[in-house]
């Protein structure tokens, strides 16, 4: 069965009973139907007030297009730990609908590992995109609004700073002009779209811990340049509140179950490559004053939404991963040797040595395919073995929960994590930590910046952006910046060509290479394969 059949076919318990069994009062939860619910900010304030469990980071080497099984893993890893005796809650990003209509799929796992209900979850949800996407727009109409009624904050509207936002891959709207048909529509100038998991205000709402918080960042957010490239915020131009109004539901995290039965959290969704690609701040706090074990995923492989975890979250959270998992598959390592298993090796190699500095345990899980041979997984254990590091394969997609008891088993007898240690500190300037993050994750010698990377970042530096964290935009495909670029590629350097500050997020974004904010659909999308019945039952969806 798919996916979607594995889905369709289960028994969903009423959100009360899930949680109920989470030990969630009534007044900690605010049911949307019968099997979604939000959290209420009293039942937020309570949960985070709890003693905090274990954080279970799951990561992967480089992926496949297809995804590897990172959010299967940390659903099913979540649901063998309950097995086992003890509370776990898996905190999972929401799933966006360029993705999902495009080649990659939803978010919501796979086969009996998945939070449900999937269709629900893969579509609109609970309104949190739609909500987020609204508010940026929002704050796009009132720049409009601001230039078109005098422009007393002297933005400079040549310049490209905010972009306007859509939840879809539309390559046509990657570079758009806007008020064009006379003086009455406008100012006519250059603008750009971004997909709404790129947006900042996404990332914003990600890491803001109240509606406070979100009001202050919201407010910080640059939306234009003045006289001398003197930042002009959303604060100046009038739109914080009702931005803020518009995100006031979405930023409570989303409660739901897994396939199995569990309470599970799914909310926000920013991308692992061109964003910082990680849950948010408050669902992470909120699991881990639920239960023993918090299991979160970071997007694409670790030298993406892992890294950024650990630099860009971990400061937020106030917790730093007790254990990584970090996801491979026979396919992965294959497609990165060019056909050869021992040739792919060196990415998972790179990959491990890259989590192995942080200060906490790592464990290598093979997520098994049903055609992997014994001899395959044998190789990989040796390999991974013979760096000194540990070794499990499950089989999430095909058994559940039971398919990760090996790795529940190795989560709750790991040693200790040891001090953290990230690879770079706040107060470097930018250029620095680019340079560290180059050489001790993805294997790199150099940054090399273009003309305009250089000029965005003397400006940005003059501004009082220059010792933010970095969020670096690449390819997902390669741990260099070029996609061609396979296994465990050296000797390259990482090429930025702009930078653009997320004042709101609380970082700078490196855009390096050829990466689009906006992905354009393939010429036989997933689309192509949705439909929905008279009954209005949905087939084609995975």
């Amino acid at each position: 069965m798919t996916n979607l059949e594995i889905a369709q076919n289960a028994t969903l318990r009423p959100i009360s009973q899930i949680a109920s069994a989470a030990q969630l009062s009534d007044d900690d939860f605010e049911p949307l139907g019968r099997y979604k619910g939000k959290l209420t900010w009293e039942g937020i304030q309570r949960l985070q007030a709890q003693p905090q469990g274990k954080l279970i980071l799951v990561t992967a080497t480089t992926p496949t297009p297809h995804g590897e099984g990172k959010t299967t893993t940390t659903i099913g890893l979540s649901q063998a730990l309950t097995q086992r005796g003890v509370s776990a809650i898996s905190a999972t990003r929401e799933p966006a609908l360029g993705p999902i209509f495009g080649v990659k799929g939803g978010a919501c796992g796979g086969g009996y590992s998945q939070v449900l209900p999937m269709e629900d979850i893969n579509l609109f949800f609970t309104g949190d995109f739609p909500a987020i996407s609204s508010a940026h727009n929002l704050i796009s109409a009132m720049l409009d609004a601001h230039l078109f009624h005098g422009n007393a904050a002297g933005i400079d509207s040549r310049k490209k700073v905010w972009p306007r936002t859509i939840d879809m891959n539309d390559r046509a709207l990657r570079e758009v002009i806007v008020g064009l048909g006379g003086s009455g529509n406008g100012v006519p100038r250059e603008e750009e779209f971004v997909i709404t998991p790129a947006s900042e205000v996404m990332a914003t709402l990600c890491l803001a811990q109240s509606m406070a918080d979100l009001k202050a960042r919201i407010g910080r957010m640059v939306v234009g340049l003045g006289k001398k490239n003197v930042p002009v915020t959303v604060d100046q131009i009038g739109a914080t509140g009702a931005a803020c109004t518009l995100l006031r539901d979405a930023l409570r995290p989303n409660l739901v179950q897994t396939i199995e039965g569990g309470a599970a959290l799914v909310h926000g969704g920013p991308f692992g490559n061109i964003a910082h690609g990680c849950s948010s701040v408050v669902a992470s706090k909120v699991a881990l004053g639920m239960a023993d074990y918090t299991v979160t995923e970071a997007g694409f492989a670790s030298d993406l939404g892992a890294e950024k975890f650990l630099h860009i979250v971990v400061p937020q959270l106030g917790k730093s991963p007790d254990a990584a998992v970090l996801v491979t598959t026979v396919r992965a390592l294959k497609y990165h040797g060019e056909g050869e298993l021992s040739n792919g090796l060196g990415n998972l190699q790179r990959h491990y040595a890259h989590m192995s500095q942080y200060g906490f345990p790592v464990v290598v899980l093979l997520n098994r395919f049903t055609d992997d041979t014994p001899e395959e997984i044998a190789t990989i254990r040796a390999a991974v073995e013979s760096w000194g590091g540990s070794f499990v394969n499950s089989n999430p997609w095909g058994e559940g929960g039971k398919g990760c008891l090996e790795l529940a088993d190795w989560i709750t007898s790991a040693p200790a994590a040891g001090q953290f240690t990230p690879v770079y500190t706040g107060e470097e300037p930018i250029l620095q930590k680019l340079q560290k993050l180059v050489r001790n994750v993805y294997g790199g010698n150099e940054v090399r910046l273009t003309v305009d990377a250089e000029k965005a970042l003397k400006d940005l530096t003059a501004n009082g952006f220059g010792n933010l964290p970095v969020c670096v935009a690449k390819t997902q495909s390669s741990l260099s910046d070029d996609p061609k670029k396979l296994g465990a590629p050296t000797g390259f350097d990482l090429t930025v060509r702009d930078f653009r500050v997320s004042a709101g997020a609380g970082f700078v974004v490196a855009i390096a290479g050829d990466i689009l904010r906006m992905p354009g659909l393939g010429k036989t999308p997933a689309a192509l394969s949705i439909d929905i019945d008279s009954d209005g039952k949905i087939t084609g969806l995975f």
